[in-house]
């Protein structure tokens, strides 16, 4: 284990995040909230200064220093996560706005994770400082803080790539181009190319102001879901959420789409079969729902504004909400429920199990049907014209065995504090995929606020196992990792 390495990679974490931390006091002097400005600018500082002893005094770059590979990448990107949730959570709790310190650190973990599930009762009153931060932990959190440093830093020895292998989601993650800083730029460039582009086309529209506007792109293009208002997003136009429902569906797009279409190969970009999954579940669930509310009497109307929006919400695990799923018929709670399951695309900032592994599933499922037909017959299975490799889809299957394991536990901890199914699984499934609604009890309006101390914290792993794919975690409290 390369822990100098591990260790100056939190440093770099940790400067960065007191760099960021200047944006929230900067927008506390623009509202007057000198306190909030104060404590961001303080902690932000402090963490610069922490950040320069770790990496000048404590580890300095040596040129004996040893490789930075796969094992490294996984256990550095799960401490810089715990890290940075931890620092996070300073401000929330020195502000007051969140007095308690372990739910200063659910929220920021449920930011970064851009899970959007919060233990806030009433957003409205807290500091407009600590708004924004939420806001901007989601489109930290959306990329990747680490896939943000190898933009800026190039990381010379060992293989980068790791590093946006344990932080990026999905089956497997690949450089657009030779180089994996390149690569960084690349994907960055056209995560703040999509932000702005949302920003600009719902700013001047009268029910959303500045502020507001600036806070929920941060979280749709994080797919994070925090609101800055108790309604979430039900107070603003329809406009603006059909604005909000079509770039929901593009940050859940894999980003591979996006290069490839920017490098003019457009029949590559379209031929990408998990595109077509993706598009095709989601109008599917749009499809059935209406037909639903309209058998039993709902009506459509405004309601296919609605549907459109919430089925993007939950698919690409944004979280953001303009109604009370609890009032809809079963059939589309059902519906709902299993979105939440689905996720984006791999390489998207999307949450939950992934498009790509729902689709090398059903084409295993579908090869062992044909295999008790035909015994003898050699059947591979494709994606976008290529084979997958028996390697790849084992790993889906062992991820999925461990997935299910780690969602069964967890449900059986919070069981503890004796609430119904609905609200026990809901909450786990919320949290777990990264999504932030939930069902029975924490539906819209609700907080997680009324969860036990040990609740909040199997959560908290949660999100995090969520956010980074399980395996980082694993390794991270694996003791064979930290032997010699």
């Amino acid at each position: 284990m390369n822990s100098k390495g591990v260790i100056r990679i939190l440093g770099f974490v940790i400067g960065l995040e007191g760099f960021f931390f200047l944006l929230p006091a900067l927008v506390g002097l623009i509202y007057k909230e000198f306190y909030g400005a104060t404590v961001y600018a303080s902690t932000g500082l402090a963490c610069i200064l922490l950040a320069l002893l770790i990496l000048k005094l404590l580890v300095p770059k040596s040129k004996t220093d040893k490789g930075f590979y796969g094992k490294e990448g996984f256990v550095a990107t799960a401490l810089s996560w715990i890290v940075m949730s931890l620092i996070g959570a300073v401000p929330f709790r020195i502000t007051k706005d969140i007095p308690n310190y372990l739910d200063a650190v659910f929220e920021t973990v449920s930011g970064f994770t851009t899970t959007g599930a919060s233990i806030m009762n009433d957003v409205e009153v807290m500091l407009r400082c600590n708004l924004f931060f939420r806001s901007f932990t989601h489109w930290l959190g959306g990329m990747g803080v680490l896939v943000f440093i190898l933009a800026i830093m190039p990381m010379a020895g060992g293989s980068p790539l790791s590093l946006m292998k344990a932080e990026s989601p999905g089956p497997t993650v690949s450089k657009l181009v030779p180089k994996a800083q390149k690569t960084a730029l690349i994907l960055y460039g056209l995560y703040i190319a999509l932000t702005l582009a949302e920003f600009l086309l719902i700013v001047f529209d009268p029910s959303i102001n500045v502020f507001q506007s600036i806070c929920h792109t941060l979280g749709t293009a994080g797919t994070g879901g925090f609101g800055v208002l108790n309604a979430s997003s039900a107070s603003f136009s329809d406009y603006v959420k059909i604005v909000t429902t079509v770039f929901m569906l593009l940050f859940g797009l894999n980003f591979s789409f996006y290069y490839l279409i920017l490098m003019k190969r457009l029949k590559e970009a379209f031929h990408m079969e998990e595109i077509r999954w993706y598009l095709g579940i989601y109008l599917a669930a749009v499809v059935l729902i209406l037909t639903d509310l309209a058998a039993k009497g709902f009506g459509l109307g405004k309601n296919i504004i609605n549907v459109c929006f919430s089925c993007a919400s939950l698919m690409t695990t944004t979280g953001y909400t303009v109604t009370d799923f609890g009032e809809w018929p079963v059939f589309t709670s059902v519906i709902f429920f299993t979105l939440m399951f689905v996720g984006g695309c791999a390489g998207s900032t999307g949450g939950g199990f992934k498009v790509a592994r729902i689709m090398l599933l059903v084409k295993q499922i579908g090869r062992d049907v044909r295999k008790q037909i035909h015994p003898n017959r050699v059947t591979t299975i494709k994606t976008d014209g290529k084979a997958v490799s028996e390697e790849v889809l084992a790993s889906t299957n062992r991820l999925f065995i461990t997935y299910v394991f780690i969602l069964i536990i967890s449900a059986l901890i919070i069981s503890f504090d004796g609430y119904d199914f609905t609200t026990t699984f809901a909450a786990v499934m919320s949290t777990y995929n990264n999504i932030g609604v939930g069902l029975g009890g924490i539906c819209v309006g609700d907080s997680f606020s009324m969860f036990s101390a040990s609740s909040k914290i199997v959560m908290i792993l949660d999100m995090l196992f969520g956010r980074l794919e399980i395996i980082p975690m694993l390794l991270l409290i694996s003791p064979s990792t930290w032997r010699k």
